[in-house]
């Protein structure tokens, strides 16, 4: 073998092992913004908590889209206007005044681009002073269709349903495991069985 077959090799070897740098950087990158996006997507759930029991409404309101649609059993409202004026209203001031916690759990987050569909459960906890302790007025499954937006994560629609025994809310709950094989026919379109690849790593 000559002097130059031998940098030949060399070169080449330096050409395949800067090619798999970039490819393993590109991998990490990759990985972390999708971390990034997760941990933002459960920071912006997790304050709508503090948010609503504080009757701050603008900090509730954005949690959403500008047009965002907060679906619940017991109403639909669409839009900040309508969000924060929930938050206004008198039910609702009523159960600030007399000591409120939305507790949300971190859920499953299910990333795809700039989309991301989070499932999780919430507890509404009333303060009950006549029984020195608070009980749990309701338990709620919780369906959060997000949106990436001039590099910030967004509510589109939040559904929510009353864990009552009927299939509205479980099928809720199992349309977000990747798996189950369960969609929802609702406006999303987002179906969390193509997500089984992206939840094992």
């Amino acid at each position: 073998m000559t002097d130059s077959d031998t940098a030949a090799d060399g070169a080449a070897d330096t050409v395949a092992d800067t090619a798999a740098m970039a490819r393993r950087l590109a991998e990490l990158t990759e990985r972390v913004t999708r971390l990034e996006d997760r941990q933002e997507i459960i920071d912006l759930m997790s304050s709508y908590g503090p948010a609503i029991d504080a009757g701050c409404e603008e900090a509730v309101a954005r949690v959403w889209t500008e047009d965002g649609v907060y679906d619940v059993d017991t109403g639909l409202m669409q839009g900040h206007a309508e969000i924060t004026a929930m938050v206004r209203g008198d039910d609702h001031q009523r159960l600030i005044a007399g000591g409120c916690a939305h507790v949300l759990e971190p859920g499953s987050v299910l990333v795809d681009g700039d989309s991301a569909v989070a499932t999780c459960k919430s507890l509404l906890i009333l303060n009950r002073p006549h029984r020195n302790g608070f009980a749990v007025l309701r338990a709620t499954a919780n369906r959060w269709d997000m949106v990436k937006t001039n590099g910030q994560w967004k509510c589109r629609r939040r559904t929510s349903r009353v864990l009552d025994g009927g299939s509205e809310a479980t099928d809720l709950l199992a349309a977000g495991v990747p798996g189950s094989g369960v969609t929802l026919g609702g406006s999303t379109g987002y179906d969390s069985t193509t997500d089984d690849e992206e939840a094992r790593r």
